[in-house]
């Protein structure tokens, strides 16, 4: 819904959440209304006027601050969430959801009969289902001492990750990669980050890790059973998509 009065217009930005709430305070601030937004990627053309916004940590910082105690636990939740989902125009879809919410207030983020909401929060179960399923897909291979996984999901995961497997490998250094969204998540000596990532070309396996990757292939294979055989099933908890990143369903050599 257009705000009363306010200008069409477009954003060009950085592409980083704190550029896109630096958009969200120069829209309210100059009574625009963004009908698209532009990351650096973005190849598309503007049928409106367009303003190119820097980011602004502090400004950035106050829309941030304003999501809990105008939107609730749950608004802020799918503003935060929604921007890592893979949804085509997520900005567009996340201001729209923003302005409703902000006439509205926390009870804007329960109204699943709004178009708005809804459309946020398919996004951002979507993302927290494919989160939920590399937890168990995710492969890793020793490379030197760094255990490194890659993996291309339709969404930005590796925050929601992060957390899993910082728990689970502790005491070890780790990397995992986005070839996705180029960009990967790095834990060494206890500190982690997300850094961009433009290409990774790994080194051969050595010949214990590769060892062990016959192994493991050879008991996946080994503990089926042909005559229960179900593919469907299989499809199922171990979907098409994920495979080319599983070890055991590489070819053997």
């Amino acid at each position: 819904m257009r705000e009363t009065g306010w200008s069409p217009v477009c954003y060009e930005y950085d592409g980083s959440f704190a550029g896109f709430l630096t958009c969200v305070f120069e829209s309210y601030a100059a009574k625009e209304e963004p009908v698209a937004f532009f990351a650096p990627e973005d190849t598309r053309y503007a049928l409106w006027p367009t303003r190119r916004i820097d980011t602004h940590p502090q400004r950035a910082g106050r829309v941030y601050r304003a999501l809990e105690p105008k939107l609730g636990v749950w608004g802020k939740r799918l503003v935060c969430r929604g921007f890592l989902a893979g949804m085509e125009e997520r900005e567009r879809h996340i201001w729209a959801f923003l302005a409703y919410g902000l006439r509205r207030g926390p009870e804007a983020a329960r109204d699943l009969g709004d178009p708005r909401v809804d459309c946020l929060r398919r996004a951002v179960e979507q993302l927290e289902e494919e989160a939920h399923r590399y937890t168990g897909f995710v492969r890793f291979s020793d490379y030197g001492g760094m255990l490194v996984g890659e993996i291309a999901p339709k969404n930005r995961v590796l925050p929601l990750l992060r957390p899993h497997f910082v728990q689970r490998f502790a005491g070890e250094d780790f990397f995992l990669h986005d070839r996705t969204h180029r960009e990967g998540l790095v834990y060494q000596q206890g500190r982690w980050s997300i850094v961009p990532v433009e290409g990774l070309t790994l080194p051969p396996l050595d010949e214990e890790e590769e060892g062990y990757r016959q192994l493991w292939r050879r008991f996946f294979h080994a503990v089926s059973i042909a005559q229960r055989e179900n593919p469907k099933a299989q499809a199922r908890n171990l979907p098409h998509r994920y495979r080319s990143e599983m070890v055991e369903f590489e070819s053997e050599g």
